[in-house]
């Protein structure tokens, strides 16, 4: 059997993605070199990799079998994919890499469309990202929501598209990549993590303590490796409990010591790359040789 499959039209995009990311990124390198680093090149294909693991690998297969496995893809979906894409500044670097025409064209109208501008407006605040990021947490694991992902292929695609977005938004105002506003961030940062922690804590903590198995598939689902799906379902909320707690507060524990640092000001931040801050994306075709 193999457990190595990967949807055909998604491995097309992955393909294509890495490498208009590679030609924006060795552009960006020979005209800016200030703005580019290597660490965001390999942040950019750890999340691609992650990515890969989480949709292709065998945990695509065994998270049927183990509601473990199915955190562990999740997470990885969700908390860890999306920040290291994010590090690696994907809009700027894309829109250097991609053809100069769609840029200035598809890319530039479709950004400067107003309905467009008005739906950014409304989802990059943190309130929003916070919430839609919880929902997606809570409303899946509702059990007649999971069962349908769990019996649907359709469904579950659905589910895994649904935790990745959710996951951009959730990061996007801690990361903050271009073109997000510059600046430090604030307190409100590490509290906006820390509070995204409760809705996992919650749950991580009703799925260790339940005297039951809470969703019916994995009752019937064969457990080769001798753990019970009571044992599984408590080994899941271990570990959402613990990993998200980790990828959570390390950020929060980090951006509070740059704020209590007397050298800040002095620190650049790591997610927005300053010099090209001030251009919208339909400006940068035309700074592009094509």
């Amino acid at each position: 059997m193999n457990y190595w499959s990967l949807p055909i039209s998604l491995a097309v995009v992955l393909v294509l993605v890495t490498l208009f990311y590679v030609r924006g990124w060795l552009r960006l390198r020979s005209e800016r070199p200030d703005t580019t680093s290597p660490w965001r090149i390999a942040a950019f294909g750890g999340g691609l990799l992650v990515l890969l693991i989480a949709t292709g690998s065998p945990l695509a297969v065994l998270d049927h079998q183990l509601l473990s496995i199915h955190m562990v893809q999740h997470i990885l979906l969700m908390s860890v994919a999306p920040a290291l894409l994010l590090l690696g500044a994907p809009v700027l670097t894309l829109a250097h890499g991609l053809p100069t025409r769609f840029v200035r064209g598809v890319a530039g109208f479709f950004l400067r469309w107003a309905p467009v501008r008005a739906v950014e407006r409304i989802l990059f605040p943190p309130i929003f990202c916070w919430s839609i990021a919880s929902a997606t947490v809570v409303g899946w694991h509702v059990p007649a929501l999971f069962e349908l992902a769990a019996g649907s292929h359709a469904w579950h695609e659905i589910q895994q598209a649904n935790f990745f977005v959710a996951g951009i938004l959730f990061w996007w105002p801690v990361i903050r990549p271009w073109p997000s506003v510059s600046g430090r961030a604030g307190w409100s940062v590490p509290l906006y993590l820390f509070l995204a922690t409760l809705p996992c804590d919650a749950l991580s903590a009703f799925l260790a303590f339940a005297d039951r198995v809470v969703y019916r598939p994995y009752i019937l689902a064969p457990h080769f490796v001798g753990i019970s799906p009571l044992e599984d379902q408590q080994w899941a909320g271990v570990l959402m409990w613990v990993c998200i707690t980790f990828i959570y507060m390390v950020p929060a524990m980090i951006i509070t010591v740059r704020i209590l640092s007397p050298a800040e000001a002095r620190i650049p931040e790591s997610g927005i790359i300053r010099p090209a801050v001030d251009m919208h994306p339909t400006a940068i075709a035309d700074s592009s040789s094509g």
